[in-house]
């Protein structure tokens, strides 16, 4: 009796740990860049925390009719990859974590976070 209710309670322990949701992943720390609006004057925009292995298209120049985002800061903990297209296509370049930057010539309309 006892050997039974304890591989019940073995299964059912192990049935809990296979439902818990496993831990989120995030870039912990801020992504910056500098985009401008229709009238051309500049704005600082940010991801905060961002998910990783999630491409971000960001939203200030997600229509190809604007002008794309430059300048990118990435303070986040991971590596980011900077895209020129939205849905992270087209050329791409690599920041390294916590600090890493370009200039304004580097075009950037979405990232992903390592």
């Amino acid at each position: 009796m006892r050997l039974r209710a304890l591989a019940t309670a073995a299964a059912c322990g192990f049935a809990v740990l296979l439902a818990a949701p496993g831990a989120a992943s995030a870039a912990d720390g801020d992504f910056i860049y500098t985009y401008n609006d229709p009238s051309g004057a500049p704005h600082i925009g940010g991801l905060i925390d961002p998910p990783s292995g999630v491409c971000i298209t960001l939203p200030e120049v997600a229509p190809e009719w604007t002008t794309p985002a430059h300048s990118p800061r990435n303070y986040t903990g991971s590596t980011a990859t900077v895209f020129a297209g939205a849905d992270c296509e087209g050329p791409y370049f690599s920041l390294r974590p916590n600090g890493g930057h370009a200039s304004e010539r580097l075009k950037v309309r979405s990232v992903v976070f390592s």
